[in-house]
């Protein structure tokens, strides 16, 4: 294939996807509702992920404390992506497995949701820190892809993209993502 016919098919392929995304509309709205729920009763969301999905920590963080389509009050949202000291005294100190854990153990409280994004499912640091929040009640949310890995059944909800590629999962995700930013503004502002 030359690049145009590469670039049709990817292109393609990514639309397909996306399409086939209307399928896991109950669990996009289902993460909202959990996120919506924390947020009514005072609580915050915590975000996690790595390389590429460390980014999109990140961009969710910025949608929801800034704004989406609508101006309104922030609503907190923390990437554990973004602290390098953090990241790199306790990865360098202790263990690079441990440091979404140690983060979810000072900020989640009891009520909070962490949310972590993972084309593999297999990162131990996102392993460890779905356990450490579940030991401090703290609701869990992932974002799978290429059939969950390690992390699938571990969270109290997942969607699991249907691709073994990363690029495409990663596509997708935000396409998941942005909706379920969406659906907060409206559960937080009260439009439907």
């Amino acid at each position: 294939m030359n690049f145009n016919e590469q670039v049709k098919f990817k292109i393609l392929e990514s639309a397909k996807l996306v399409g086939k995304l209307e399928e896991y509309s109950n669990d996009i709205v289902k993460a909202a509702e959990i996120i919506i729920d924390a947020y009514k009763n005072g609580k915050k969301l915590l975000i996690a992920g790595n390389g590429g999905s460390a980014a999109d920590a990140q961009h969710i963080s910025a949608e929801l404390v800034n704004s989406f389509y609508k101006k309104r009050k922030a609503l907190p949202a923390l990437a554990l992506t973004t602290d390098t000291s953090i990241i790199t005294a306790w990865g360098n100190d202790v263990n690079f497995d441990r440091i979404f854990e140690r983060q979810v153990e000072a900020y989640g409280v009891e009520g909070d949701v962490l949310l972590i994004i993972t084309t593999s499912g297999n990162s131990k640091n996102l392993l460890y820190a779905i356990s450490q929040a579940k030991k401090q009640k703290v609701k869990t949310i992932s974002l799978l892809g290429k059939g969950g890995g390690l992390t699938k059944g571990m969270s109290d909800h997942e969607i699991i993209v249907p691709h073994m590629d990363t690029a495409r999962i990663q596509e997708a995700q935000h396409v998941i993502y942005h909706l379920i930013c969406d659906l907060i503004e409206q559960g937080i502002m009260g439009g439907e």
